[in-house]
């Protein structure tokens, strides 16, 4: 494991993040999809029957000859058992994005989005009672090699990481399908910027996004047609800024790589003002760990998971709600198996699943009222390259 954790290491820092990116219970490839009407019909039949009282996890295999979902049923002890797939319409690029949120769930937990970064285009699924999926849209993501998605009520932004890069936006019909918001798309700070996510923050008003190649934390406001303006950025704490999760008080917890060096990666604080203007409230703070990527907050804003994908583990971290001031809780709160990457939390923070880009796997933790994490169990055999998580 040591070996592993090491090659990881190097691997990562000489793609400076490219590609921070998977046991086991093994499950078919995938499932034919059936009309929308059947799949819709049966699903909130079955839902009726069980009442519903458990839940869902998903990704995405980001193959490059057809991205598809994975869907998993989250079981009342919070363990996952494979369910079924479905093709996006769309494909991956087989390898790491570099990315924190190419997978996203509305907050009423009806519509998922998922990035399909080797076709340029974006998808919209259905989420019926159950958990099953009914594809609904694919539209061009106005870019290059889309990483990360975000939706705010009917409002979605994603951002396209390739070419020079931008955001562009879109409006979410009642139908759950997508449609171009015209005159949307923004640009980076950078023509080669290595943007990795962008994310709704202060209910709806800002948008926010980081950039690793520029050290770059950047913010657009969002006006009353849904359209972004008035660009600002600030310089993260630390170098290479990653993956981040926003509190409900202004606040952004960043995970910054510091290039993928060992030991050196560290989280920082960040308030922004409903005029974009972005303060650093605590940090850098380290944890001694590898290749911090990915960030997770608990919904009472009390507790962020961060995973660490080249020390092969999570760290916890303790929220001061409104403040937004940060400490470690636990250096090493769980072990992961192997190359942890997108990390998601159910809608209660009841249960955290972690991605393992190593392991081709994901993992489930119960988290406890004091923040600790206690692991539940591993089901694996994903394809590589799998990206992006969200639970439900």
């Amino acid at each position: 494991m040591k070996k592993f954790n090491a090659i990881l290491l190097i691997a990562v820092s000489a793609l400076v993040f490219a590609s921070c990116q998977k046991g086991t219970k093994d499950f078919p490839d995938e499932n034919v999809l059936r009309s929308e009407s059947t799949v819709e019909d049966q699903a909130d039949v079955l839902a009726d029957r069980s009442g519903n009282n458990s839940g869902n996890v998903y990704t995405m295999t980001n193959s490059a000859d057809g991205n598809k979902i994975k869907v998993f049923k989250r079981g009342h002890d919070g363990s996952l058992t494979y369910q079924a797939t479905y093709s996006s319409g769309g494909n991956g690029t087989g390898s790491g994005l570099g990315n924190q949120g190419g997978l996203v769930l509305s907050e009423d937990e009806k519509t998922l989005i998922t990035v399909n970064a080797g076709s340029n285009n974006i998808s919209t699924f259905k989420v019926a009672g159950n958990g099953q999926l009914v594809l609904k849209s694919t539209i061009s993501s106005g870019g290059m090699m889309p990483v990360s998605v975000t939706i705010h009520d009917d409002l979605v932004y994603v951002l396209n990481a390739g070419g020079t890069g931008n955001i562009s936006g879109f409006k979410l019909g009642p139908n759950d399908k997508l449609y171009k918001l015209h005159n949307s798309t923004r640009p980076l700070t950078s023509s080669s910027a290595g943007a990795a996510q962008v994310s709704f923050v202060r209910n709806g008003n800002i948008l926010a996004i980081t950039e690793k190649a520029t050290d770059k934390i950047v913010t657009y406001r969002v006006g009353a047609s849904g359209r972004p303006f008035g660009m600002k950025s600030i310089t993260s704490a630390s170098p290479t800024p990653f993956g981040f999760a926003a509190d409900h008080f202004g606040n952004i917890y960043v995970s910054e790589a510091v290039g993928g060096a060992a030991g050196a990666s560290t989280v920082s604080s960040y308030h922004i003002s409903f005029n974009g203007d972005i303060t650093l409230t605590e940090g850098p703070v380290g944890a001694g760990q590898s290749a911090a990527c990915w960030v997770v907050l608990t919904g009472n804003d009390q507790y962020a998971y961060v995973t660490n994908a080249a020390s092969n583990n999570i760290s916890s971290f303790s929220i001061q709600p409104h403040s937004g001031n940060l400490d470690v809780l636990e250096a090493d709160a769980a072990g992961a198996d192997g190359g942890p990457i997108d990390a998601a939390l159910t809608k209660n923070s009841k249960y955290l699943y972690v991605l393992n880009s190593g392991g081709h796997s994901i993992s489930a933790y119960e988290v406890s009222n004091n923040g600790g994490l206690t692991s539940i169990g591993t089901v694996g055999s994903l394809p590589m390259g799998t990206n992006g998580l969200a639970a439900r």
